[in-house]
């Protein structure tokens, strides 16, 4: 069985504490074989680690976490930026126009800021075919989500709605990297997407913190980064 973590931020996200380096590391130290580089509203950051991936024997999916009118989606098989604030469905269709696909990233999820997308909104962009075709998935358990009841609720909606499941850690420290994954057959990225559009993904729990040291761990990691984060937003 191949591991993925389809939800994490560098330093190219303005809430994000890990180098790519760092991150890619980490991932191979942990035994992961894809990951998923989804800085929010930035694909600059998944698009470098997409060239040096090669030498840290870990596979890179390029992809964002898009800010829609409607909540966060995550598009993984992309390589250009997709504007924010467009609605639900036009963010998946421009998605789909760049051969991408879709999920869902902590649905239903609220607190500190959390911009998620509701029950819905996610029913009533899949009465659109294209739409269905491209958003395949829901983020089942999210590794670091302070809205923990939010897990349970997306799980029940993916039953509902017969989408794939995914397990990521949504990290933006590296300790919390892998904190939540996705098993597939087989160990490419080509082998991950054709299990979701099979529906054949597992959620693995990894690792779970309680809410205090998931934000006391990011703001110290978030203090000692800030040269860094300086440092590409001016290069």
């Amino acid at each position: 069985m191949g591991l993925a973590d389809l939800h994490l931020h560098t330093i190219y996200s303005y809430d994000g504490t890990a180098s790519l380096p760092a991150v890619l590391t980490r991932a191979k130290q942990l035994g992961l074989d894809v990951i998923a580089i989804t800085d929010h509203d930035e694909i600059a950051g998944a698009l470098k680690a997409l060239e040096i991936a090669p030498m840290y024997g870990v596979e890179v999916i390029p992809g964002i976490e898009i800010t829609t009118a409607e909540g966060d989606l995550l598009a993984l098989f992309i390589r250009e930026k997709v504007a924010a604030g467009l609605s639900l469905v036009e963010t998946v269709m421009k998605v789909r126009e760049l051969g991408g696909v879709c999920i869902a990233p902590h649905p239903m999820a609220g607190g500190m800021g959390m911009k998620s997308l509701n029950a819905m909104s996610i029913l009533k962009a899949l009465r659109n075919r294209k739409v269905a075709e491209t958003l395949i998935g829901i983020e089942t358990y999210n590794g670091t989500s302070i809205d923990r009841v939010s897990n349970h609720s997306a799980s029940l909606l993916s039953n509902r709605l017969k989408l794939a499941r995914t397990g990521s850690s949504d990290a933006h420290i590296l300790e919390t990297i892998g904190f939540g994954a996705t098993e597939f057959e087989g160990k490419t990225a080509a082998d991950l997407l054709t299990a979701l559009k099979n529906r054949t993904t597992k959620v693995r729990k990894q690792n779970e913190w309680g809410m205090f040291k998931i934000l006391g761990s990011w703001a110290l990691n978030y203090l000692g980064s800030l040269f860094a984060r300086r440092t590409i937003t001016t290069s």
